[in-house]
């Protein structure tokens, strides 16, 4: 039985994101807490609740951990990522499978880089109804454009080709960013289902200031698209 989503929580990376859902939610209210405003409303008739996390995976961890404590029963993330599998393309979309955080190395212990010591989980799957909400939104809107895959998350902008090889080679990573897996972790703890969705603005290999810019607005665009079109098929 596919699951009920009676509140929808959606975090945003960039402020472009957020301006578009201003635009288009019928907005009944807003609160600041921690930092960061929350903006309550409805979109295509279902309630939401959506704002921007800011940069990295404290402040993600944070704003996820609020949004679930307002109320949401599930979590959706947008923004943008550098690819690490080579097959990917500037403009292609990778759909959470699962999420690791790569910055996690405690490999001199004896543990597997990414694995959070002493504690039984630390790939954190994403919600197999969120996953497949998402890739139908992004086959209609982007097709042959997305993909399912793993996503790598650290506090580390990551421009050097030898890392992403590593990163590739020793994850199976197919995208790099930081925040995706700190909002997986807390959705996990809270048993909240979530998926993250990434837009490859680069190829995480030093040209991502050449890049980003250029691709921002754009890729705030297509996300918008992407959660709009998830919402209406729910």
């Amino acid at each position: 039985m596919a699951a009920v989503y009676k509140k929808i929580g959606i975090i945003g990376a960039m402020v472009e994101e957020i301006d578009l859902l201003h635009k288009h939610v019928q907005v009944t209210g807003s609160f600041d807490k921690a930092g960061i405003t929350y903006v309550e409303g409805t979109l295509h008739g279902r309630p939401v609740l959506f704002c921007k996390s800011g940069v990295g995976k404290v402040n993600a961890a944070v704003c996820t951990q609020l949004m679930i404590d307002a109320g949401v029963d599930c979590v959706l993330f947008t923004g943008v990522a550098g690819a690490v599998d080579p097959s990917l393309n500037i403009g292609d979309i990778v759909v959470s499978t699962t999420c690791i955080q790569h910055d996690m190395d405690c490999t001199p212990l004896g543990f597997v880089r990414g694995q959070i010591p002493f504690q039984d989980v630390w790939e954190f799957q994403a919600d197999p109804q969120l996953i497949e909400l998402a890739l139908g939104a992004c086959e209609r809107l982007f097709p042959g454009r997305s993909t399912r895959g793993r996503i790598l998350s650290g506090d580390q902008f990551i421009a050097s080709r030898e890392t992403v090889r590593l990163l590739h080679q020793e994850l199976n990573g197919a995208c790099t960013e930081m925040e995706g897996a700190a909002l997986a972790q807390v959705c996990a703890m809270n048993e909240t289902p979530f998926v993250v969705i990434r837009a490859m603005s680069d190829k995480a290999d030093g040209t991502a200031h050449v890049n980003f810019a250029d691709f921002t607005v754009e890729a705030a665009v297509n996300s918008h698209r992407i959660i709009d079109d998830m919402i209406q098929h729910m």
